[in-house]
């Protein structure tokens, strides 16, 4: 059976953002997909300071693990797909979120050719720009996006409130789904994975 990390990235562990991701879920198990929901928590998440540790022992992990990045990793390693939720804060995803991903996918998680989607909860505003911050480092892993009828947005202020949103709602079952036929048509396909070639890195000073 497939599995789906779902990764809530709210300091709010039961607010909006874990009934959007919720309703993600519960259609992903009426699939026939295994879920898990990860709360990041309310302790510090380190930001990724460029050491570049991970890169020179290739261990797939961050050398810092006083905090959750590395069991997070952990969890991403043995998923088949990820589905990465937060609120939205000032136009933005949390900055917990946005260190963990940067850390996740730097120091090497397994993360190409499962696909991925993201998920942003709004009070009235910013949920676009937050959405799509949440979703550029997945064409950067070659994690390919899991699309649905609309931005996978829900609106919502006090906690539970974004379950009103009928619309929303609506567009993360439609994800769901959507991600449920990818992951059964990838299991039953027997097309291999795409080459990659080796990365040239080039910047524009000469």
């Amino acid at each position: 059976m497939a599995k789906v990390l779902l990764i809530n990235g709210s300091p709010r562990k039961l607010g909006n953002t874990h009934v959007a991701l919720g309703e993600v879920a519960k259609t992903l198990n009426e699939q026939g997909i295994e879920t898990e929901i990860a709360w990041i928590g309310t302790k510090p998440v380190r930001g990724c300071i460029a050491c570049g540790t991970c890169a020179k022992t290739g261990s797939g992990k961050c050398v810092f693990d006083d905090d959750i990045c590395n069991e997070m990793i952990d969890k991403l390693n043995s998923a088949d797909a990820l589905v990465i939720g937060s609120p939205v804060y000032y136009g933005q995803p949390t900055g917990q979120v946005l260190s963990l991903m940067q850390r996740m996918f730097f120091a090497g998680a397994k993360v190409a050719n499962k696909p991925a989607a993201a998920v942003t909860v709004c009070r009235r505003g910013g949920s676009s720009a937050a959405f799509q911050a949440l979703q550029m480092p997945f064409q950067m892993v070659n994690m390919p996006i899991v699309t649905s009828q609309y931005w996978n947005i829900a609106f919502g202020r006090e906690q539970g409130e974004a379950s009103l949103d009928a619309e929303g709602m609506q567009t993360m079952r439609q994800l769901a789904r959507n991600m449920a036929w990818m992951l059964k048509s990838i299991a039953g396909g027997n097309q291999q994975a795409p080459a990659v070639e080796p990365w040239q890195g080039m910047h524009f000073i000469r």
